[in-house]
């Protein structure tokens, strides 16, 4: 259940607020981006194309990877705004709540393709208009892989960006200045609902069940069916 896209954000959520955290530490970066890459690895492998399978070893490459770039880029950046003295404090407080967000992206990307490798090796299965499998296709595997991707860029986009320009103004109201208790309860809902509103967007940009033409696809696969067009599954 933690895995499957219905549960992306009620168990995603806590991830994310950790990430947006202020004056995060090299420690509490490393261990947010570690959660958040370990919790996309596994949704990303839940809801793959699933007509090959995947061997653990597969598994386990694409989760040493993602988790490494994510670290990797988060620390870089964070160290590089830490140095940047001429910056003033409030401006160095919202760049660090936005370096989350090219971390993120860039190891999404990483996350898909490692978690999904497997895919491009082996191909997915297309199939014809009466559901029938005419053969298994990596260009088709490629073509899912990016979309997935392209989505997992998208997602990300409003979760990292608006929630901390939001909380950058709400931190100046009066009345959470006086009541500093509430704004970690605040941030979670702006995080949450950011969160709920991205999610179908993303993985709406482009359909599970995508179509692609049949002569853009191998030639082995052309010469067995007489459709033009075929269908395969894309993931989530």
């Amino acid at each position: 259940m933690p895995f499957r896209m219905s549960g992306y954000v009620p168990f995603g959520t806590p991830i994310v607020i950790g990430l947006l955290l202020p004056n995060q530490t090299v420690v509490s970066t490393i261990i947010w981006q570690w959660l958040n890459q370990s919790h996309n690895a596994c949704v990303n492998y839940a809801n793959r194309n699933a007509t090959k399978p995947t061997p653990t070893s597969k598994f386990l490459q694409g989760y040493v990877g993602a988790v490494t770039s994510a670290v990797s880029i988060a620390v870089g950046l964070n160290v590089l705004i830490q140095k940047a003295n001429k910056l003033s404090p409030a401006t160095r407080m919202i760049i660090q709540r936005l370096v989350p967000f090219p971390a993120v992206a860039s190891a999404n990307i990483c996350n898909v393709g490692l978690m999904r490798h497997n895919e491009l090796s082996e191909g997915v299965d297309v199939l014809d208009n009466n559901g029938n499998v005419v053969g298994s296709s990596k260009i088709a595997a490629r073509h899912a892989i990016m979309e997935t991707a392209f989505t997992r860029v998208v997602l990300p986009m409003p979760i990292f960006v608006l929630p901390p320009i939001i909380m950058s103004y709400l931190e100046r109201l009066r009345f959470l200045q006086s009541h500093r208790r509430l704004l970690l309860p605040v941030h979670s809902f702006v995080c949450l609902v950011t969160f709920g509103l991205s999610l179908p967007v993303a993985i709406s940009l482009f359909p599970q069940i995508s179509q692609i033409e049949v002569s853009r696809l191998e030639q082995e696969i052309a010469m067995a069916t007489d459709c033009k067009v075929v269908t395969y599954n894309k993931g989530l």
